[in-house]
């Protein structure tokens, strides 16, 4: 297990937290909490196996958060001085005192257990941060030279973040930690008479380290060495014939079916109506909960807070809340929600399931995204044994584009490759490809769902939300899937071309 950095706990936490939170008490505020992070973010982009540039950011604050007269104030800043985190105090203050007048709903928050100075550090051996970045360019150059030639062009690239966070309130909890994350792309792209086309690795994001592109939690040399020739069979592939098709999704693309129509339809400010303006609101409404038919008997998601490796994980959220898996839905029923304090006690729901988060020391934490995953069936069959049922249907493999309304209700979403399958084999691929559906009818049409061996812990870097708008980083976890009779639309079609 890693430890926190040094250099981060010789930062004055305690003293600039301690000075916030009594000036918050001196002021009168119910609740106050103290917010102390370092965001370090490095990108590189590679061309054609040559460097086309890098950054590297540094994003170090802290946030007072307070409640006073029911009513929330936050402030932040930059200045790591007592003085600093007290005029922030004060700030945070007269902010709930101005709001005071049109709050209508006074802020209570539920309750949660003291946690009194403790820690976590993620899941990862090999700090980014540690490797010299002309290594890691060398690397992803070399990937990419062993594609040139085959393909046109290729494009890498490879982001990390190490995030670290101290949190203190007035309750008494105490708590630090860390966490790294990385998402190495790469893209072939290739020209074939009047054709263009791209195929994109499918490895994930990961909350790991840079063991990672060295061969832990993934095989990128087995991967890229397939990419040109099924990029020369997408190229020559027929266009697809609209109409409805039995599906077997693969996890690298049922992820992120899974992130827009349920990870966003069950956050609970979203079902309230709080979160409108950015994508907002959601047709799973709270009335439904515990009635709502979303889909079939074989549909078991949960929200966890605690995976291994997921982008989400974390030891406590941006409100002193311990990480936890919950139910989202059972059976194919409407479970339950994603909560931070406040959406908890509002509608009594008893404890939050820690989904405050906030994207740096500058912004508030908003309700956000834990992992989302669809669990796969104890003893259930391979993604070939789920083909070997389809006597017409397609196989859909890897996340490309995507568009669902606002409710999280109609939606469609192309992919990275479209296999036809014919009397339960692969039988070439296909272009032009999406699939259709509403949510609801979607998640019911699915008939099966892969054993254990066919689960991957997909995710995204950048879920936003919120205005001012905030990123976070979430994983979802598939199985294998069968549905039966989805929406095919030809892209080219639908496009107005012929």
């Amino acid at each position: 297990m890693r430890q926190i950095d040094p250099d981060f706990l010789a930062l004055p936490l305690r003293r600039l937290a301690d000075a916030a939170l009594q000036r918050a008490r001196d002021l009168g505020a119910e609740h106050a909490s103290f917010r102390l992070e370092r965001v370090r973010a490095e990108t590189l982009r590679l061309f054609d196996a040559r460097l086309e540039g890098s950054s590297d950011a540094d994003d170090l604050g802290f946030a007072v958060r307070v409640i006073k007269d029911g009513t929330w104030g936050f402030a932040s800043g930059i200045e790591l001085t007592p003085e600093a985190a007290v005029l922030a105090a004060e700030e945070a203050v007269r902010v709930a005192a101005v709001s005071a007048p049109i709050n209508r709903e006074p802020v209570e928050l539920a309750p949660e257990p003291v946690y009194d100075d403790v820690t976590w550090v993620s899941a990862y051996e090999v700090d980014p941060f540690d490797v010299p970045l002309p290594d890691k360019a060398a690397l992803l150059a070399e990937w990419s030279s062993g594609l040139l030639g085959r393909v046109d062009h290729v494009s890498a690239s490879l982001m990390q973040v190490k995030e670290q966070k101290f949190y203190a309130d007035t309750a008494g909890t105490v708590t630090t930690q860390q966490r790294v994350r990385l998402h190495p792309v790469l893209t072939a792209m290739r020209a074939d008479g009047d054709r263009f086309d791209d195929m994109r690795t499918l490895a994930p994001p990961v909350g790991r380290g840079y063991e990672y592109l060295t061969g832990t939690g993934w095989d990128f040399p087995a991967e890229l060495a397939e990419i040109p020739d099924l990029l020369d069979e997408k190229l020559k592939a027929p266009s697809v014939e609209a109409g409805p098709y039995d599906l077997v999704v693969d996890p690298s693309n049922l992820w992120l079916t899974i992130h827009e129509s349920i990870g966003h339809a069950t956050e609970l400010d979203r079902a309230l109506g709080y979160e409108a303006a950015y994508a907002g609101t959601s047709f799973a409404t709270f009335d439904q909960l515990g009635s709502l038919h979303y889909g079939s008997p074989v549909m078991n998601v949960t929200g966890d807070r605690t995976v291994e490796h997921g982008l989400a994980t974390v030891g406590w959220d941006d409100e002193g809340v311990a990480g936890q898996s919950f139910d989202i839905v059972r059976e194919g029923t409407l479970a339950g929600y994603q909560l931070d304090r406040r959406m908890a006690l509002l509608k009594g729901l008893g404890r939050s399931n820690g989904c405050a988060f906030a994207d740096s020391p500058g912004h508030v934490p908003i309700q956000r995204m834990a992992n989302v995953s669809l669990q796969p069936a104890a003893g259930g069959p391979s993604t070939d044994e789920l083909i070997s049922r389809v006597g017409r249907g397609i196989y859909v493999v890897g996340d490309k584009s995507w568009s669902i309304d606002m409710q999280r209700y109609n939606f469609q979403f192309t992919a990275q490759r479209f296999y036809k399958i014919e009397n339960g084999r692969l039988a070439g691929q296909l272009r032009d490809v999406a699939y259709q559906a509403t949510t609801t009818d979607f998640w019911r049409s699915m008939e099966a769902v892969g054993g254990p061996e066919t689960y991957v812990l997909g995710g995204a870097f950048n879920c936003g939300k919120g205005q001012p708008g905030q990123v976070a980083p979430v994983s979802h976890g598939a199985p294998a899937a069968l549905f039966r009779g989805v929406r095919i639309l030809n892209t080219v079609q639908e496009g107005g071309s012929k």
